[in-house]
């Protein structure tokens, strides 16, 4: 009587004979991968789970699974389709630039916290933060907490370390009489009206490069928040969608927004007039000398160069919003 081979990605439950249950999936080359838990229903949702991530293409063989190869994979089928684009840069910037280079090439089922919290130290001697190493371990727990739910691994290394405690970034804010000056300084500034804007609304840069006409009503003194302008790695400048629900916001203008905003409107509509054929009309309240829309990093260095020719003290753009 012939007997019938079990297929790829076909798996069985039985309970063992401790009473702990378990499931065993076949994987390619004849290999298979068991799942343990204290009820069928357990074992099962892991196996149902593990068949679903084998035919989105995750290899679920520890033995030769590196941490590298890993993490490539939960970024591509864990972190990619759930997050904003720039999270994932983020993500992934960490994982290749920190992590990669020092783990990378260790075996996923058998990294151990000590090497975790050697690649913690290694990190700090480099020069890190605590700030930084701190987010690191945010991902790498992350990270390992999939790979225990796709079966990968029996625990997570990163409970057994003690990650740098992050100090508290210092905020740098201008007085009232510094906001006074640096508005002053630039009312001239072809950039005046972003100024202007960051300091009595409290918008990121982001979303006040995001501005078209079209959100702006200076009858009622109103703006409305429906995008933000993001560089993206590979896609150049995109519009996204503002950050929360509750960044989708109206925001009142003072007076002298107001003002600032009809005056840069009649200074743009005189660079589209000299433009001519050149300009690319957007309908963007800041955008560059033909119409597009401007780099958030160039902004940045624009206005640090403000602050340094009002003879300011240097702040993060961002920290103009708290000033508002």
């Amino acid at each position: 009587m012939s007997t019938k081979r079990r297929g790829h990605n076909e798996g069985t439950i039985r309970q063992r004979t401790d009473g702990a249950w378990e499931a065993r999936l076949s994987l390619p080359g004849g290999k298979r991968k068991s799942f343990y838990g204290k009820t069928r229903r357990e074992v099962q949702d892991k196996l149902r789970t593990a068949q679903r991530d084998l035919d989105n293409g995750v290899d679920l063989t520890t033995e030769k699974l590196t941490i590298a190869r890993f993490l490539d994979q939960w970024l591509a089928a864990s972190i990619k389709p759930s997050v904003r684009a720039k999270t994932y840069e983020g993500y992934e910037s960490i994982v290749r630039v920190r992590v990669v280079p020092h783990i990378g090439r260790k075996s996923l089922g058998r990294i151990t916290p000590l090497e975790v919290q050697a690649l913690y130290a290694d990190l700090a001697t480099a020069g890190l933060s605590n700030r930084s190493i701190h987010h690191t371990h945010r991902v790498l727990h992350h990270a390992f907490t999939q790979a225990m739910r796709w079966g990968l691994i029996a625990r997570n290394p990163c409970d057994g370390v003690t990650p740098p405690t992050p100090g508290r970034r210092e905020m740098h804010v201008l007085t009232q009489a510094q906001v006074a000056a640096f508005l002053d300084a630039t009312r001239d500034h072809r950039m005046h009206a972003l100024y202007v804007l960051a300091v009595t609304t409290g918008m990121r840069l982001g979303e006040l490069l995001g501005l078209r006409w079209e959100d702006v009503d200076l009858e009622s003194g109103k703006v409305v928040v429906r995008r933000a302008l993001q560089p993206q790695r590979g896609s150049g400048l995109v519009f996204v969608q503002p950050k929360t629900a509750r960044s989708r916001r109206t925001v009142v203008l003072s007076q002298r927004a107001i003002t600032a905003l009809h005056d840069h409107r009649r200074r743009q509509l005189e660079a589209r007039l000299l433009g001519g054929h050149d300009w690319r009309d957007q309908g963007l309240v800041f955008c560059n000398p033909s119409g597009g829309p401007l780099y958030p990093t160039y902004q940045t260095a624009v206005f640090q160069q403000a602050l340094t020719q009002a003879r300011l003290p240097r702040i993060r753009f961002h920290d103009l919003r708290h000033t508002a």
